[in-house]
């Protein structure tokens, strides 16, 4: 049976995180978090192929870009969390997420693809979190330079969702 995965303390993440972690405040589990968001990620599929190649400023991601780059983290991130949980000890490197956003090829790709890939790679890390036992849930690891709990790593996904989303809603004006 799942764990309930508990906000994590400030000390169990980096001050670069505090905004992902900031944008799902309130919540009390990051596994139903993660569960209704996945619910959630086909409402990018409704979006027309003008919304799908918007981008609200000059040199910003148009939405495709921004649903390849939820991908792309979304496995960094998950990939990270998979290593602090079996107990990695070696410093696991950081990601240029504007270069790889840059050789993504999401802006040449057909929404649908990206939303089939995104909705894949969230199976694969509700897989993983529900894998996990209270005990490894504060087990920390280095990422990069920081010091980061396998509990954070949770929220730290889900927030970073909840932060493109709602980048999406205010300057893209889209609603997902």
């Amino acid at each position: 049976m799942p764990v309930i995965i508990a906000p994590p303390a400030t000390d169990e993440y980096a001050e670069f995180h505090r905004g992902y972690i900031a944008a799902v405040a309130g919540e009390p589990d990051a596994l139903a978090l993660l569960e209704r968001q996945h619910r959630s990620i086909a409402a990018f599929g409704t979006l027309s192929v003008e919304q799908a190649a918007h981008r609200y400023a000059d040199g910003k991601w148009t939405v495709r870009e921004v649903v390849g780059h939820l991908a792309d983290a979304e496995r960094v991130v998950s990939y990270r969390l998979l290593c602090v949980a079996r107990g990695e000890r070696g410093k696991l490197p950081g990601f240029d997420e504007q270069g790889y956003a840059a050789h993504s090829n999401a802006d040449r790709r057909h929404l649908a693809e990206l939303v089939e890939e995104l909705t894949v790679v969230r199976d694969g890390t509700l897989a993983l979190v529900r894998s996990l036992d209270a005990e490894v849930l504060t087990q920390r690891g280095n990422v990069n330079d920081w010091t980061l709990s396998v509990r954070a790593l949770s929220f730290i996904i889900a927030g970073h969702f909840q932060h493109h989303v709602n980048v999406l809603r205010d300057r893209y004006g889209i609603a997902v």
